[in-house]
């Protein structure tokens, strides 16, 4: 178990970035107050990140709590000289788990968007928990059209960058546009020095559904997918996610299945600093 854990937290996968925002800014309303429906299509890019949300999901293997995964957006900031935006998806061990010890590790993504898709210039990985930081890092060339890799910033490997490429967290964002409708999409993910891609497809119908982070039950789209990708406790295959059927399309629940049973990534706080 605690190896497993180990992987979860050590890998790039989009699935759990997904199941993965903060300015200093006005007071915070209760969750239950934010959700808007003044639109039927999903959100776009700018819709998203003006709403400058913070998510804190909770990972669960049967009766156990594996860990959390917290996403923010950090301040903006810019990549040889043009303006990114910064995601931060940080992933915390359960110590009270037995056999696992306190593990914090967070991803950071710097990246942009245009009309069609959002888009990474750099993905790194921090190790906190060991004082390790910049333990892997990938770079996105876009005039060599290149994707580099390393590790303990030696290079590693370098492969063809196919757009809209990302270090897999940018799913957060990408499969929200696409909620609630049957176009399917699919995101190529760099990950390990390798390129896979997720795909998946939604559907308009609904069904209510309930989380700790909403005082009622919310209603939903559910999306299903697959991903050749080599994520944490050896997912690779099918998946299932849930996003509320708010302006947002908000990113509540996901369901995949690993090598030693189904681990479930449920929303337990959702917090919006930006102005609607």
């Amino acid at each position: 178990m605690r190896r497993l854990l180990k992987d979860l937290l050590r890998s790039k996968s989009s699935i759990i970035a997904l199941l993965s925002l903060v300015f200093l800014a006005p007071d915070i309303l209760p969750a239950q107050d934010q959700l808007t429906y003044e639109r039927e299509e999903p959100p776009t890019m700018e819709m998203m990140l003006e709403a400058r949300e913070i998510f804190e999901y909770e990972v669960r293997y049967g009766f156990f709590t594996l860990g959390w995964v917290d996403v923010e957006l950090m301040p903006d900031t810019t990549y040889n000289g043009q303006k990114a935006y910064h995601l931060r998806t940080t992933m915390r061990s359960n110590k009270s788990v037995p056999l696992i010890s306190k593990s914090v590790v967070n991803y950071e993504n710097l990246f942009q968007y245009n009309e069609k898709w959002p888009y990474s210039f750099v993905f790194w990985r921090d190790d906190i928990h060991d004082e390790e930081y910049d333990r892997v890092r990938i770079v996105f060339d876009r005039d060599s059209s290149k994707v580099n890799f390393y590790e303990r910033q030696e290079f590693q490997d370098s492969l063809e960058l196919v757009e809209p490429a990302s270090g897999g967290d940018i799913i957060f964002y990408y499969s929200r546009m696409f909620a609630g409708r049957e176009e399917p999409y699919r995101l190529p993910a760099y990950i390990e020095n390798e390129l896979g891609y997720v795909e998946a497809s939604s559907s308009p119908e609904t069904e209510m559904r309930s989380y700790d982070a909403f005082d009622e039950d919310i209603e939903t789209y559910m999306s299903e997918g697959t991903a050749d990708i080599n994520g944490p406790f050896g997912f690779k295959g099918r998946f299932k996610s849930w996003f509320s059927t708010d302006d947002l399309r908000i990113p509540v629940e996901a369901h995949v299945r690993v090598i030693f049973g189904n681990v479930k990534v449920r929303l337990i706080s959702y917090e919006k600093r930006g102005i609607d």
